[in-house]
């Protein structure tokens, strides 16, 4: 079977809602492209067969997709269009259609979100868009990671870059499952170092056994870079290499660096992000309960 055979049929594996040609370029205007990923190209467009509506157009790399999908050769691993299209949930971007562009590319019609990314905010360091919002957001980013979760899978990219926020900060979208797998045993087996380094926990580096907890540790980083700005191995390397380095020097606690937290919530966030996987919080529902009293992420 030919390379485009291949990731044609793992891209239709549930069947014809994901093998529809799509006519990209004849249906929607592009008006500008948003990211240019490493395993896909994401612009945004102007859907003319629904009233010009604003859509967000992933197209797939096939080559870079055959090298992840053949992790799991001779597994039933849904596509990514197939897990998109399931999730239904008001922290989870919406997928309207999965098909194949008129050049057989796996192509994916999302809901666009005109907010900005959790990544830029961080970054930039744009307090003006999280003043006062951040406890929503932390609570939004948990609600829908529980809900993948209750949908067994594991998103294995957990981190600002894919957190949209809605306009004015008001809430917060998950998006990319171009790296998930189901939570069962044929997928959690030890091997699969796929993820964003600086998010990475050790059991993914170290080639261990994986669950869901995984998430839970990249999620913990991304709170605490939300609420500081900061990473929480900011003294470390802080490139490729940067996983290595988070089971063999302990993370700065959040009240270190923020006094004026919340004790729960810091110690909710820094709970999810334990290195010892024996030691993290185990679900995202202990993380939610823990800062359910939690009023305000800085208290006086």
């Amino acid at each position: 079977m030919s390379l485009f055979d291949s990731l044609k049929s793992a891209f239709q594996s549930s069947g014809s809602n994901v093998s529809r040609r799509i006519d990209v370029e004849g249906r929607f205007a592009r008006q500008r492209t948003a990211v240019t990923g490493t395993m896909a190209h994401f612009y945004v467009a102007k859907d003319r067969e629904h009233d010009d509506r604003m859509v967000g157009i992933k197209i797939l790399d096939i080559e870079k997709m055959e090298l992840f999908e053949n992790r799991f050769k001779g597994l039933k691993k849904p596509s990514e269009g197939e897990i998109a299209l399931s999730m239904h949930h008001p922290n989870v971007v919406d997928t309207f259609e999965v098909g194949l562009t008129m050049k057989g590319q796996p192509v994916l019609i999302m809901e666009y979100i005109a907010g900005p990314s959790m990544q830029n905010i961080v970054v930039q360091k744009q307090e003006e868009h999280v003043s006062g919002r951040r406890l929503k957001l932390i609570r939004d980013m948990a609600e829908a990671l529980k809900y993948v979760h209750s949908m067994n899978y594991i998103h294995r990219d957990i981190c600002p870059r894919n957190f949209i926020c809605l306009p004015s900060s008001t809430g917060v979208k998950l998006i990319d499952f171009g790296l998930t797998v189901p939570a069962t045993a044929p997928f959690m087996v030890p091997g699969n170092r796929t993820g964003t380094p600086l998010y990475m926990s050790p059991e993914i580096v170290r080639r261990r056994a994986t669950d869901q907890r995984v998430d839970i540790f990249s999620f913990g980083i991304t709170c605490y870079c939300l609420i500081s700005f900061e990473h929480p191995w900011q003294g470390e390397i802080l490139n490729g290499r940067a996983a290595l380095h988070h089971d063999t020097s302990p993370p700065q606690d959040l009240l270190d660096r923020c006094p004026n937290v919340d004790p729960r919530l810091s110690r909710a966030i820094m709970n999810a992000l334990h290195p010892d996987v024996s030691q993290r919080t185990a679900s995202m529902e202990q993380f939610l309960h823990a800062i359910n009293n939690v009023e305000a992420v800085f208290v006086d």
